[in-house]
């Protein structure tokens, strides 16, 4: 394959959706692996064809490729909390792979290859300068091999052609329907809003000591002080390898990177850049720096390969290995889960990993964060307590004052619609209506169904929101009283405005086939679901334990990182 991908050095086509990269070095961790296969038990079969464990283990490394790409990180415990389920997807992905066969799709090693180097070159401006340094550095630490990623490019393409041939009939758009969903995506409204919000309304609340004693009662949960952990820690700083990583690049093609990647963000210059060279020179450091994080995350597993190795096991070790090694020991200040330790940048997963320790396992691997890489040793634990309410008195005293301003809104809110629904029938203005009752109304930008923003006044509106009450109403009248989280509003529509023909022409042509391509899409996954529904009944997923019915979706494109 290598010699395939050499061979091709122009792109098959562009890659449409991108991603930005947020940490490189989270994907050389030597401490996790893909499981090669699926573990204790049967597998199943998939449309009738029974499941090897070797198939399993092929399908689920594609799928952890897939995440990989999409996300731009290994999928964890946050993925699984956000829906990603390793089996369902294994399941769906072999689904889709005997498919392919069964439609005679295949696709050519050159394609593959030609896709495959696109893909790579993302990672272009963090030194990964050829496949074999990606495939040393970033697969073979998670226990993946060359023909891995092959095989997800390859059927991730024959993957794009079941839904070019099975969404066909999505593409049935005629012009006359495209240009009707054109006019009432596009269409838009001139508004104006009434908003009751509750920083109007916080010098009118009243406190009294009772209720303030009571709000504080009824809300014990809310003061809660949450469990908390302390960590000693050892930094490896990525200043201190720097100069190693600078040195370690000049030795490769580092300007022609540099240069690609700055031809390949055009006019646009990277980061906060004010010229053409701040902004190769901002691309050239990045591209040391993730090298550096590298080599501090090296450094850093060197010292924490021994420290799982003393015995007893303790967290005093950490203190014992690092003044044997003459580095410093610092200790944070007790942290909870939700607010993680003030003086380390280190991310969410310094936090979950810390509170995944315990006394038979005290230690950390070693952490990328913003500025380093931290191996710590977890050495004290806070239960969690309810703080009396002299502690809080402070804080209940605000939110108290907050919660009643809410209330007051509303009820300023409420009791202005009727007003303003009766104004309106006799024929008063809506402008009119809010001067009677001393409110200052906003003038909302017009908008339509597509609009993304509602500029300056989306600072006081949600645009969701304002959509939904607006598009309900008819012009000239007023919707109902909405509550908010801060108060509440109600939406006055003025007019619909005129489309814009002149705009409507010029867009229409690429409007089509956005909606012949959404329409492609939704014919595949609709297709696709009653598929499983039926090929993946002998499989784990139909056992209690799993949760079925959860919609199939279309695999998503492996996207190219944003420079």
């Amino acid at each position: 394959m290598f010699g395939t991908i050499r061979k091709h050095q122009t792109w098959l086509w562009a890659i449409i959706i991108t991603l930005t990269v947020i940490s490189f070095v989270i994907f050389f961790s030597p401490y996790s692996r893909v499981q090669d296969s699926a573990r204790g038990g049967r597998y199943g079969s998939v449309d009738g064809r029974r499941v090897s464990e070797e198939a399993y283990g092929s399908a689920q490394r594609e799928v952890y490729l897939r995440y990989f790409f999409s996300a731009g990180k290994w999928p964890d415990e946050d993925a699984r909390k956000s829906g990603f389920d390793p089996m369902r997807e294994t399941y769906q992905w072999l689904l889709l792979t005997q498919k392919q066969e069964d439609f005679g799709v295949n696709i050519s090693a050159d394609v593959t290859a030609q896709f495959a180097r696109d893909m790579l070159r993302q990672f272009e401006r963090m030194g990964i300068g050829s496949p074999e340094v990606f495939f040393k550095q970033v697969l073979q630490p998670r226990g993946f091999r060359v023909d891995d990623f092959e095989r997800f490019v390859r059927h991730y393409l024959g993957i794009q052609e079941l839904i070019s041939a099975l969404g066909m009939s999505g593409k049935l758009v005629t012009p006359d329907e495209a240009k009707g969903l054109y006019v009432r995506e596009h269409q838009e409204i001139s508004a104006a809003a009434a908003v009751f919000s509750v920083s109007n309304f916080l010098s009118k609340v009243t406190i009294v000591p009772e209720a303030l004693t009571q709000f504080y009662s009824n809300r014990l949960s809310n003061y809660r002080i949450p469990e908390r952990v302390q960590v000693d820690y050892v930094k490896f700083n990525v200043t201190n390898f720097m100069a190693a990583a600078e040195a370690e690049l000049s030795k490769t093609n580092l300007a022609e990177i540099v240069e690609s990647n700055a031809r390949r963000l055009g006019t646009n210059y990277y980061g906060d850049a004010k010229s053409p060279e701040e902004s190769k020179a901002k691309i050239r450091e990045e591209i040391i720096r993730s090298r550096a994080l590298m080599l501090a995350r090296k450094k850093a597993a060197d010292f924490a390969s021994p420290l799982f190795d003393m015995q007893p096991v303790a967290p005093a070790n950490l203190q014992t290995l690092a003044k044997k090694e003459g580095l410093t020991v610092q200790s944070s200040k007790p942290f909870s889960r939700e607010d993680g330790p003030s003086e380390i940048e280190a991310g969410p997963d310094f936090t979950k990993i810390a509170f995944s320790r315990t006394a038979e396992e005290p230690f950390s691997t070693p952490i990328p964060g913003m500025d380093g890489v931290y191996v710590f040793a977890v050495t004290k634990r806070l239960a969690s307590e309810i703080p009396s309410f002299e502690q809080v008195k402070d804080k209940v005293t605000g939110d108290y004052r907050y919660a009643q301003g809410v209330t007051l809104a509303r009820q300023a809110g409420q009791a202005f619609y009727p007003q303003l629904t009766n104004g309106l029938a006799t024929g008063k203005t809506f402008d009119a209506l809010c001067k009677d009752a001393q409110i200052k109304p906003v003038e909302i930008p017009p908008f339509s169904l597509s609009s993304r923003t509602l500029g300056e006044v989306e600072e006081r509106l949600n645009l969701n929101q304002v959509k939904q009450l607006a598009f309900s109403t008819e012009p000239g009248k007023a919707s109902a009283f909405q509550m908010t989280a801060d108060g509440g509003v109600v939406v006055f529509v003025k007019a619909k405005l005129p489309i814009n023909e002149e705009k409507m022409k010029t867009d229409l042509t690429s409007f089509v086939t956005y909606v012949r391509q959404t329409r492609q899409n939704e014919a595949f996954n609709d297709w696709f679901r009653k598929e499983a529904e039926r090929a993946l009944r002998d499989t784990p997923l139909s056992q209690p334990q799993q949760t079925p019915n959860q919609p199939t979706k279309a695999p998503s494109a492996p996207p190219t990182a944003k420079s």
